[in-house]
């Protein structure tokens, strides 16, 4: 019994030394990642925080002072910077909301085995892999009102519109023709991470619910959504991360037109035009607080739904 017991203890020694070593070695791989992404991230967000509290202006023959939380105070009170985080907002919602059931929809549909599948995938990518700030001077090409495609197809050659509309240039059209351009270029993206979450759901399932007699909605619903949840937490987290802070299509489409900026290009104008690094870096942390609260909502709403 005592031997038994004694082999018992020295095992459990083994397994403890082992995993020690594992351990170490785990530490001696990420610790070089971790001071790469501390080195350009985490000192860059230092920085940033610190000079939102500081009134530092390039240029200024004042030198920089502490002022604490003023820079929030007046950005709380700050119009264009409250309609800059209402359009980016609603822009954020919108378009990801769009691209995830487009996306779905796609990956669906590339699942099914089906002749050029492959060609289909590859294709998927031109979007993507087109410059945001070329295929976006693309799209505003064709919105041209005097010379744009789309114009052309609507009033010349379907007769739905009496006269051209210059899209980028109306209030009522800016909007939507920014969400389209997003829309098309980062849909291909969702689709394919959704994509690959599909084949990692086993077929067995869907066999065995067909035997039970299931239908393909109760398939849909009961097998694929619930094990596609943590695809679908990648995807609408790399989407509401790149939406809230959208700049090239916004900049390219709108340049610094006061109805159509975005938090990112609202920044770009405070950092840049203005040179106030003080206030632009407030602007950028908010940025950041605006994505962290949406993480952090998306991760406890995934978390309660599989507890």
């Amino acid at each position: 019994m005592s031997t038994t017991t004694g082999e018992a203890e020295k095992q459990a020694e083994v397994a403890g030394i082992r995993a020690k070593r594992r351990a170490r070695v785990a530490w001696a791989f990420l610790t070089p990642a971790l001071i790469v992404t501390a080195f350009v991230a985490l000192y860059p967000l230092c920085d940033t925080l610190y000079l939102s509290l500081t009134n530092t202006r390039l240029g200024s023959e004042e030198p920089a002072r502490f002022v604490g939380l003023s820079n929030y105070v007046e950005l709380a009170h700050d119009g264009f910077f409250l309609d800059a985080l209402l359009l980016t907002v609603f822009f954020a919602v919108i378009t990801v909301v769009l691209e995830l059931a487009l996306g779905l929809g796609i990956a669906l549909l590339l699942d099914a085995r089906f002749k050029g599948r492959s060609a289909v995938r590859a294709a998927m990518l031109v979007p993507w892999a087109i410059p945001t700030a070329v295929s976006t001077q693309m799209w505003k090409w064709m919105y041209n009102d005097v010379y744009g495609v789309f114009n052309d197809v609507l009033v010349n050659r379907l007769g739905l519109l009496s006269e051209p509309i210059a899209f980028t240039a109306d209030p009522r059209t800016s909007l939507p023709a920014a969400v389209l351009v997003d829309v098309w270029k980062t849909t291909p993206f969702v689709a394919l991470l959704l994509l690959a979450g599909l084949q990692l759901i086993p077929r067995e399932l869907y066999e065995a619910a067909r035997v039970d007699g299931a239908t393909r909605l109760q398939a849909f619903t009961r097998i694929t959504l619930p094990l596609l949840r943590p695809a679908l937490l990648v995807a609408l987290v790399f989407r509401t991360l790149d939406a809230l802070r959208v700049f090239d299509v916004f900049y390219v489409m709108f340049g610094s037109r006061p109805d159509m900026q975005t938090l990112a290009t609202y920044a770009h104008e405070i950092l840049v035009s203005i040179s106030d690094v003080g206030y632009g870096s407030a602007v950028s942390t908010a940025i950041f607080l605006v994505i962290a609260v949406f993480i952090m909502i998306y991760v406890a709403l995934f978390q309660r739904r599989e507890t």
